[in-house]
């Protein structure tokens, strides 16, 4: 999915034969890393700047993690922050002509959601042992509910397999979709549609990215809460 002239010098690692996802996933680190490394340089009492637009999204991302996760909000806060942070930047590059968002590429977006899976039901484990089982099997667990507890564990079972899958699609689909659009309509209308078109973009990258750290967050509260 690589229509529109690459930028320089992302052009180079693509002639060198790396797939667009790489090298758009590479920029996103960069600016990333930079925009850190900025913020890290003028640190104030009081902050302005760049050190004052990085401390909102810190707050924001912290705020959430506390609110949904409680006593251990902290502990996958770096987690939530890197994985929204990163899924945002690579977004918005999507929207930059010549370039490509890592996230319209199942690749990338399958490599997000996996490790979630995992550090999810690892932390589960973690947290609970083997009493971590209790929450596939349903509230009511008694002798005579036994057919019910199997069932209910097998949806469990089935729901929680099916979380990487929905993740990654999810995001996958709407970042390939906004591209096309986007692309499509500014060949039929360049002087106009593209305007609008662009601030839906905006908004959908920013609205995706929220849902994945969401569900992650929501995810990760699920198997370290007490089951009930």
């Amino acid at each position: 999915m690589h229509e529109a002239p690459t930028i320089f010098p992302v052009s180079i690692l693509l002639e060198m034969g790396i797939p667009p996802y790489v090298a758009f996933s590479w920029v996103a680190t960069i600016i990333i890393v930079v925009a850190a490394v900025m913020a890290r340089m003028s640190l104030k009492l009081i902050p302005t700047g760049i050190q004052n637009f990085m401390e909102v999204i810190v707050e924001f991302f912290l705020n959430l993690a506390e609110t949904s996760i409680g006593h251990m909000g902290r502990t996958f806060f770096p987690l939530i922050a890197t994985l929204g942070i990163y899924i945002l930047v690579c977004n918005f590059i999507g929207l930059v002509p010549g370039c490509e968002a890592p996230t319209s590429n199942l690749n990338t977006t399958v490599a997000l959601a996996l490790p979630v899976f995992l550090i999810t039901h690892f932390y589960g484990i973690k947290t609970h042992g083997l009493g971590y089982i209790k929450h596939f099997v349903g509230p009511i667990r008694s002798v005579a509910a036994l057919p019910l507890m199997i069932l209910m564990f097998v949806i469990e079972l089935i729901g929680h397999l099916s979380r990487p899958l929905t993740l990654s699609v999810r995001l996958f689909g709407n970042m390939i979709a906004k591209h096309k659009i986007i692309l499509i309509l500014g060949l039929l209308a360049p002087a106009f549609v593209p305007t609008a078109i662009l601030g839906l973009g905006v908004l959908v990258s920013i609205i995706q990215a929220f849902v994945f750290f969401l569900l992650t967050t929501l995810y990760l509260a699920g198997a370290v809460e007490e089951s009930h």
